[in-house]
Formats: structure tokens, sequence, C-alpha cells
């Protein structure tokens, strides 16, 4: 009688010691590999021979570089299970494992039949059939065949609604959603999120779920409203969001398993979804122009990541840090701190350099700000060709409209570049044909004519450009073009003569580059009112303007030398291939200062 029980025993013997040599601190993983080799030893039956062929390959697979080795086994396993009946969780995982196996290899093309094929015999078994859809629209993502992808959610959330998975079919509508939001297909993204909103409200399971799908769908609708320069828009939505997260904060993780195997997913951990929250609060305070409270928010979410990045290894989490500090960056460049903006810079790019994937989802970007960060030194010429190697790697319309806004106010610096200049006006005009539906870059564009026609001495031109910027920024709550705006309006006025007029701008400026605080509209307004002061014999409150028109100079004028002072002023040279590894030092600044004084 003890003879068919042997082989059970054997194995749930190397299997144990298997486990234990895997799980122990630190894992001895060549140990475990020995265990499950011995298997193969005793002729085990098909279901224990492909079971242990999985659990080799996932082992190879997570924890060595022995790539070739896992993926024979994962092969094995895939193989195998096929012949074996009822034998889905080992067949699909194989399936699953070997696909992601194939496309670190760069092996797409054959990670893709493998998928299909995975997807078209898992039509019984929900719980793999949802997430082998998921994986393969994910593998076209990254591919950027966005069309296939939206293809494939769709399905998804047809055979989610069949199954009677609601809260599957809304995760794979929102998924669809984010990438029709990405196309910029607006057209489709809004009866789809109407839709989305509908079931997240109607579905009644577990609250941790619930709350998640609804972080989910409000996120999209912030970053719609972001990306279409909404700031004043998005507010009751931003505000919802931060509430639906605070519940969330405050429910336990049940760990009560969904009756329906097709609920089986989650879309993003808690922690993460409280870094997401902070990273669009950060984005929209920056937009608004509201720069202090951006920087609290960066702080909390930085520090937050720190903690999680120390336990968990996810490429979200380092696409999160990049993308906070590069709004911290141009904080930090409006409030006059660039040294520290150019350190920030100088850890994007050793961020990029951990990751190809990141470096050429956020090349285009880093040019950018080592552009804006140039413009704040006075280098035009390396700004230039920073914004012109942005421009060459970008296919994101609202990123490439906010470049060419940025390289029009060079060219309007520089004073010679007319032919280039008119160029890049007729691809951003406000009036015609404006590239994008965002409200803040068609507000910006105004402003960068009213800013030309002001250097060309037509000043009626550019009050009619300044006053439209005006009524736009006013109405979406965006500062900073409102102070900017403010100011300069405020200096044709004075230059007319109309001191009255211009003291009613340039006030109201000052205020508001203080509340931002923006450093440059600080250092203007400061200079207008110092000669408006003088003009209206006001010699005390000229005197006041003259002293704080000379400490923001004095800040400025000490920043600057600190940044160009650094090793990482070099990056500025920096224009091709991926970011400099050593970054060389160099004999203090290179620049011009009289820009400042």
């Amino acid at each position: 009688m003890a003879e068919p029980e042997a082989p059970e025993r054997w194995y749930l013997a190397l299997l144990g010691f298997a486990e234990h040599f895997r799980t122990s601190s630190p894992p001895k993983i060549r140990l475990c590999v020995h265990c499950l080799q011995a298997v193969f030893q005793f002729k085990p039956p098909q279901r224990i021979e492909a079971r242990t062929h999985l659990q080799l390959g996932s082992v190879l697979y997570h924890h060595t570089k022995n790539s070739e080795l896992a993926r024979n086994h994962l092969e094995k396993a895939w193989y195998i299970s096929q012949q074996v009946p009822q034998f889905e969780d080992v067949k699909f995982e194989a399936a699953s494992i070997l696909s992601e196996l194939f496309c670190q290899q760069n092996l797409v093309d054959s990670a893709k039949p493998l998928l299909r094929k995975a997807i078209q015999i898992s039509q019984q078994t929900p719980y793999w059939h949802c997430r082998l859809l998921f994986q393969l629209a994910q593998l076209h993502t990254l591919e950027k065949d966005l069309v296939s992808a939206c293809d494939l959610l769709g399905v998804g959330a047809e055979y989610a609604r069949v199954v009677g998975s609601e809260y599957t079919r809304a995760l794979f509508l929102l998924s669809k959603g984010m990438l029709l939001l990405m196309e910029r297909k607006l057209g489709e993204v809004h009866p789809l999120l109407t839709l989305c909103g509908t079931i997240v409200e109607n579905w009644q399971g577990n609250p941790i779920q619930k709350e998640s799908l609804r972080v989910f769908f409000l996120v999209l609708q912030v970053t719609h409203y972001l990306d279409a320069g909404q700031v004043k828009s998005v507010k009751p939505c931003l505000k919802q969001l931060q509430q639906c997260i605070q519940t969330i904060s405050t429910l336990h993780d049940d760990e009560i398993l969904p009756s329906n195997p097709a609920d089986l997913f989650h879309w993003l951990p808690k922690e993460h979804m409280c870094v997401l929250v902070y990273l669009v609060t950060v984005m929209h305070s920056m937009q608004a122009g509201y720069l202090e409270k951006a920087q609290k928010y960066t702080d909390k979410a930085l520090m937050q990541l720190e903690k999680l990045k120390m336990l968990d290894c996810s490429p979200i989490l380092s696409t999160f840090q990049v993308i906070l500090l590069e709004h911290i960056i141009m904080c930090r460049l409006v409030t006059g701190h660039k040294a520290t903006a150019l350190q920030e810079i100088s850890q994007v790019c050793q961020l990029c350099q951990q990751s190809p994937r990141l470096f050429t989802n956020h090349a285009a970007q880093l040019h950018t700000l080592l552009g804006l960060y140039c413009i704040s030194v006075n280098c035009m010429d390396n700004a230039e060709a920073q914004f012109t190697t942005a421009l060459r790697l970008t296919t994101h319309q609202e990123l490439w409209t906010y470049i060419v806004t940025n390289l029009a106010s060079v060219y309007i610096r520089e004073g010679n570049r007319h032919q280039e200049l008119y160029s890049l006006l007729e691809r951003i005009n406000p009036d015609h044909n404006f590239p994008v539906s965002s409200h803040c870059l068609r507000a910006a564009a105004f402003y960068i004519r009213g800013l030309l026609s002001f250097f060309q001495g037509r000043y009626n031109e550019a009050k009619r450009f300044l006053r439209e910027t005006l009524k736009m920024s006013n109405a979406e709550d965006l500062n900073r073009l409102t102070a900017c705006s403010l100011v300069l309006l405020g200096h044709i006025f004075y230059v007319l003569g109309n001191h009255r007029e211009s003291n009613n701008m340039v006030v109201p400026a000052m205020q508001l580059a203080s509340k931002i605080p923006d450093m440059s509209v600080q250092l203007w307004s400061s200079a207008l009112l110092k000669d408006l002061n003088k003009a209206l014999g006001n010699t005390m409150d000229a005197h006041e303007a003259a002293q704080m028109h000379q400490n923001f100079s004095q800040q400025l004028l000490q920043d600057h030398i600190a940044a160009c002072s650094l090793p990482e002023h070099n990056l500025i040279s920096w224009t091709d291939g991926p970011p400099p590894v050593q970054i060389q030092a160099q004999n203090g600044p290179t620049t011009s200062l009289a820009s400042l004084l």
C-alpha cells in the first residue's frame, strides 16, 4: 500500500526544500534550482513535470540572468501543459512569463503570437483571459500601437460584461480612455468617460476596489483638464480626487477574495495611488502658479517615493519621480533657484541613465528643461540648441507647441532672427488654426505676439494681444501669465507716458508676482515702480522700489554665479545621444550677467 504514495512524498520534500532556499534571506537560488531539477530524476507524471518547468523558468527569470535556460524551461512548461486537461493555471502562467521574457529580449514578434494563442484558448478561464488581454494591450502600448491596444481593451470590456464583472469592465474601459487621451481622440473620450462614471457609481463591491476605480476615473478627468490648460475648471474634480485618496487611506485591505475570478485585479497599489494624487496636484499648482504649494506636495511625494523604492522596484515609481522633478525644476527656475534646478536636472539625467525606456520617453522634456535653464542664465545660443534638439525628439503636440513658444521668446530676445521667428509664429498663430486645444498654451501664444509687438514699438497691437492673454488667463486662473501680461502692459503705458495707467498695471503685477513667487517679474516690476514713482514725484516710494530692485538683483546675481559655477552647468552643451555620465567641472561662470542688472 505504501508504494503509490512514494512519489508524492519525494516531490513534496523537494518542493519544500526549494521553497525554503528561495525564501531564505538572502535567497539561495542555486540550491533552489538544484532541488527543482532533481524532480526530473524521478521521471514524474506530466502535471508535475510541467509545473516544475514553470517553477524553474520563473525562478531563473526573476532571480538570475540566465534567460536562455529560463526560456527553455518556460517553453517546455507551455508545450507540456497544453497536453494536460484542466491545467489552466500552469499553462497560462507559463505563456504570460514567457512573453514577458521575450519582450525583455526584444523578441516582441515572438511574444505577440504566443499571447494571442493563450488568449484564444483561455476563454473559459475568466481571470487568465482578462489578464492576458491586459498584457497584450500593454505590449502594443509600449510599441506605440495604441489603435491595436484600444481594440484589445474594448474586447476585454465586452468579455468582462458577458462574464458579469462590471468592476473589470470598468478597468478595461478606463485603460482604453487613458490611451484615447494619449492619442488626443477627445471625441471618443467624452462618451467613454461618461459611461465609466456611471459604471463606477453603480458598482457595489469591495470599498477599496470601488474607490480605486474612482481614483482612476478622476485622475483621467484631472489630467484631461490640465492637458487642456483649464486650471480653474479642474478644481472640483481635483478636490474630489483628493477626498477619494483620503477615504482609501482610511480603509483596511480586506483579504476577502472576490467571488467572481474576473474581479481579481488591482489598478495600482494604494501607496502608488497616493503618489499619483500628489503628482497631479503638483501639476495643477505648477500650471496655476501656486509654486510654494507645488514645492510642498513635491517634497511629500518624493519622500514617499524614496520609502517605496526601498521595497519596490516597480518602473512606474521612477516615472513618477521624473515627472515630479520635471515640474519642480520649472518652479525653481521661476522662483529664482537656478542652481538647485540644475542639480535636479542632473538627477533626472541619472534616473534616465538607469532606464533606456525612461530616457526615450523623457528626452525631449529633459532638453526642454535645459533650454529653460539656458534662458534663465542668458545663454541664448545654448537655449536655441536645446529647444531645437527637443523639437527633433518629440511627437507630442502640446510639448511641441510649448517648445516652439519658448524658442520664439529666444529669437525675440536675440533681435536678429526675423525669418526664423516669423516662420515659428505662423505655426502657433492663436487667431488661426492653433495646433492644440490647450487654453493655457493659446494664451501664452498671444503673450509672445504681444512681446514681439512691444519690442518692435507697435504698442497698440501689443496691447490688443496682451489684453487677449489677460482675458484668457483670468478665465482659468493662470497667475504667471496674468503677472507677465500686467507688467508688460505697465511697461507699454510707461513708455507711452501714461504713468497712472502704468501704475494700475504694475502694482497688481508685483502683488501677484510676490504671491507666486516669480523672481523675474518681481525684478521687472520693481524697476518699473522705481521709475514710475520717480516720474510721479513719490520720492519715498521710488526709494523703496529701488531698494527692492537692488535686493532682487543681488539674489538673482548670486544664484546665477552659483549655477554657472556648478560642474552640471556643462550639460547646456549636451544635444545628442544619452545623457552624459561624467560632468567635468569648469572654472566659474562663462555667461553674461548683463541681462540681470
